[in-house]
């Protein structure tokens, strides 16, 4: 049976065909594929990626580290550029003996006043003193013309030696009388009339020499003398004028200056501790006179009286002392600070005034650690009263140790971790006036600063 003609392939054959036999064709092989052989691994080429991991590996480790580092470093804010040192001026925490006061206000008084006036009239023929000058006791101020005291004076005295004469003739006629009348020679009535002439007479002479002795005094009030040690005010009496006992400006006003008086005035509730402390073993208490700006000490003295009672109507006493006032700094009606030393506080903690700033969250200052950056520090600050003075110094119970610095100008500039420069001259001295920062909170200042 044929099946027709084969494709033309199919006569192929695989091979030489055998002898008779007839050719078998071969069974259809499909096409060859495509060479697609697998590639093969390099072994440099998976030591280089490895590498490459190990470096970034490395790298990002080496990155967190320096970033770390450096935030320490730094500290809070290191994310911002670090901005210069502050320049501040600096002080050391204090421990002292720290006296307490009761300051109020004085008037100071001379200790003797003496407006010298002339005790008779007359013309004033000198002069003796210059205005302002001190004077003792003694010394010539004025003189008043004294002729018409010196012939007073004459006529007393020689109005004296005429009585006198006739008493020493009374007495001589006395002698007499008593005589006669032992003979009878005379009555008891004419003796006795003879004895009270000459009892007369005597009391004529006593009355003469009182007359004397009036007459030199008021020849002695023409030469005008200082009463007191001081020093002359202005002169209210030329050379020349005519000048009368009843005269109301007087001559010259005399002011004694050393020693001096203080009267000062503090509230009544100061009046016990103020006799306790008199009580004491010294009961001289110490009083201070200072300036009225609190900056300058004019004279040390002594309390001297306490007034027997107290004003109602302003709840006070008065008190007065005696400084020696040798540098004559206190000056008549001036008006100081008067402090009079209650208590001295042992050992105390303390710094100037300008250290000690205010926040809602109370009192704090600036310490300076030994990296030069400044810390924020509560502290507590000891209770005074009301009437107490703290002479530019406060003490502190809690907060501050001694030794420490502490900022005393400049804080108006600082937040917690401030770097500062201490400016020259930095061991002290009084800070300016604060800046409405300086009153605000630390915290609220760092925000504010942080934000811009």
């Amino acid at each position: 049976m044929n099946d027709g003609p084969r494709p033309a392939a199919a006569n192929q054959s695989a091979g030489p065909s055998a002898p008779g036999r007839a050719s078998v064709p071969a069974s259809p092989q499909p096409p060859p594929a495509p060479d697609t052989a697998k590639p093969e691994s390099s072994p440099a080429k998976i030591a280089g990626i490895v590498g490459i991991c190990l470096l970034v590996v490395v790298g990002a480790i080496w990155l967190s580290r320096h970033n770390a580092a450096g935030a320490a470093k730094k500290g809070p804010g290191a994310g911002r550029m670090e901005l210069p040192p502050v320049p501040v001026v600096a002080g050391t925490v204090a421990e002292k003996d720290v006296p307490i006061y009761l300051g109020g206000i004085g008037t100071v008084q001379a200790f003797n006043t003496v407006t010298v006036h002339a005790r008779v009239d007359g013309q004033v023929t000198k002069i003796a003193f210059t205005e302002g000058q001190d004077v003792h006791a003694g010394d010539l101020l004025a003189q008043i013309d004294p002729d018409p005291f010196r012939t007073a004076l004459e006529q007393t005295v020689a109005k004296k030696g005429q009585d006198e004469a006739q008493l020493a003739n009374a007495r001589v006629d006395l002698k007499r009388y008593a005589d006669l009348l032992a003979n009878e020679g005379v009555t008891q009535q004419q003796y006795d009339t003879q004895k009270a002439l000459v009892d007369t007479l005597a009391a004529t002479v006593n009355a003469d020499q009182a007359a004397i002795e009036s007459a030199k005094v008021q020849l002695g009030y023409t030469t005008i003398v200082s009463p007191i040690d001081g020093r002359t005010g202005m002169r209210q009496v030329d050379a020349g004028n005519i000048v009368h006992a009843n005269d109301a400006n007087g001559i010259v006003v005399i002011t004694q200056l050393k020693p001096i008086s203080v009267v000062f005035i503090l509230p009544e509730q100061t009046l016990a501790a103020i006799q306790k402390q008199s009580q004491g073993d010294d009961p001289a208490l110490t009083v201070l006179a200072v300036s009225q700006d609190n900056t300058t000490v004019l004279g040390e003295g002594k309390l001297a009286v306490i007034d027997n009672q107290i004003d109602q109507a302003s709840a006070t006493i008065k008190l007065k002392a005696t400084f020696p006032n040798n540098d004559l700094k206190l000056w008549p009606g001036q008006f100081v600070n008067a402090r009079l030393l209650v208590n001295v506080r042992k050992g105390s903690v303390v710094v100037p005034d300008a250290v000690i700033q205010r926040g809602p969250e109370g009192a704090f200052a600036f310490v300076i650690k030994d990296d030069q950056t400044v810390e924020v520090r509560p502290v507590k600050v000891a209770a005074r009263s009301g009437a107490q003075i703290g002479q530019g110094e406060t003490v502190i119970e809690d907060g501050l140790r001694p030794g420490e610095r502490i900022v005393l100008d400049g804080q108006y500039k600082l937040q917690q971790g401030s770097r500062v420069k201490i400016a020259d001259g930095g061991g002290g001295g009084k800070s300016e006036a604060r800046s409405p920062k300086a009153e605000g909170s630390p915290k609220s200042d760092g925000r504010k600063k942080a934000a811009n």
